[in-house]
């Protein structure tokens, strides 16, 4: 006679649903960031254009100020179109990145003067714009890159890949102290958290620098905004845990990789962006980093305190925060025993925990891949 009768199917059946909802609850997260990451990255890259992007024809004879006129005509909004003085006159406004880049005119040869290293693809542009007016007069068109770009970096997008590795190594972590330091007092998880950012800091420069060349000099001042961008990635993820528990990989992948990737300005430039990427390049911290180490290596430093000052806010966010959860955190163990609601299973939670650690490895390896 059979031992497996009806009693024994129905807690069977009931275990594999519970096991079949509990995987799709999991999917939810994975799925999220599908869906996040394909807006953020196709409606960040998918089309680039021009509008507004900043371009000078040398000279101020009339026939140079017909040519600018032009020029501003046929393309509309996509560029802004002045006119500088001389030569000399465009080189410091294109060091000084207030240029894209600025156009010579010449009978025989015409030149382009362009940085290379402050977006490679914006320069593209400005000389797909140029040798178009230089094939209209029949002559090739000089491009001239008054920026030296490092060994390792021949395309100037070395940097990015930089960030993508720091922004990777910052935010996994804060996964793998939330779970392993869930009994910890927040105070002592902020301090590993710190300790950690300062490791992801060396790695990454000491990868840019004499391993990979992608930054030849300067390599104190890139240490110390990768530890500034790392340390303030790490503060805001562990205080976020505090508040969003298992959803804090999304939320760190919203804002660290959806919406930091693509407006730091690594790949496209503001003015090849629209507008919503362009307005977060002003203040969002991958793009503090990305445009302070160009400063630092490539424009003799010009303007690299306001995009240092971008990653020091960051970090005071990340510390104000910090305090929040530690504030919630003591009032949640003040809690009377008694006091209503339920309680979480912690087994459960550090288990989604563990989930959340491999999420992040596998979602590291795809993004560097």
């Amino acid at each position: 006679m059979s031992t497996h009768g009806p009693a024994t199917e129905r807690p069977a059946a009931t275990s594999t649903r519970h096991t079949v909802r509990h995987v799709v609850v999991l999917l939810i997260t994975p799925l999220l960031m599908c869906l996040g990451m394909g807006m953020a990255y196709l409606g960040a890259f998918h089309a680039p254009h021009a509008h507004g992007l900043k371009v000078a024809v040398v000279g101020t004879s009339p026939r140079q100020q017909v040519l600018a006129q032009t020029i501003k005509d046929k393309a509309g909004d996509a560029l802004d179109v002045t006119t500088v003085p001389d030569r000399a006159a465009a080189r410091h406004q294109i060091m000084d990145r207030d240029l894209v880049g600025a156009y010579v005119p010449s009978a025989t040869h015409p030149e382009l003067l362009v940085a290379k290293a402050g977006s490679d693809t914006s320069a593209t542009a400005a000389q797909a714009v140029f040798t178009t007016v230089a094939d209209q007069q029949g002559v090739p068109l000089h491009v001239t890159d008054l920026s030296r770009l490092s060994s390792g970096d021949p395309t100037g997008q070395g940097l990015f890949f930089l960030l993508v590795a720091l922004s990777i190594g910052s935010y996994a972590s804060v996964a793998a102290i939330s779970a392993g330091g869930a009994t910890l007092r927040i105070g002592i998880r902020a301090a590993i958290g710190l300790a950690t950012a300062l490791a992801v800091s060396v790695i990454g420069t000491v990868l840019a620098g004499p391993v990979f060349h992608v930054a030849d000099h300067h390599l104190a001042g890139l240490w110390g905004m990768a530890l500034l961008y790392s340390a303030g990635i790490l503060t805001i993820g562990v205080a976020l845990h505090t508040f969003l528990g298992r959803w804090t990989t999304l939320g760190m992948m919203v804002l660290f990789v959806m919406l930091n990737f693509t407006s730091s300005g690594g790949i496209f430039q503001p003015a090849l962006q629209n507008g919503f990427f362009g307005a977060l390049h002003a203040f969002w911290n991958g793009a503090g980093f990305i445009e302070g180490v160009r400063g630092l290596l490539y424009f003799g430093s010009r303007d690299m305190g306001g995009h240092v000052l971008t990653l020091a806010l960051w970090l005071v966010a990340g510390v104000v925060l910090l305090a929040a959860a530690a504030l919630t955190e003591r009032r949640t163990a003040a809690a009377p025993a008694g006091s209503p609601g339920p309680t979480p299973d912690r087994s459960e939670d550090e288990e989604q925990d563990s989930a959340e650690v491999l999420a992040e490895e596998e979602m590291g390896e795809a993004v560097a891949a």
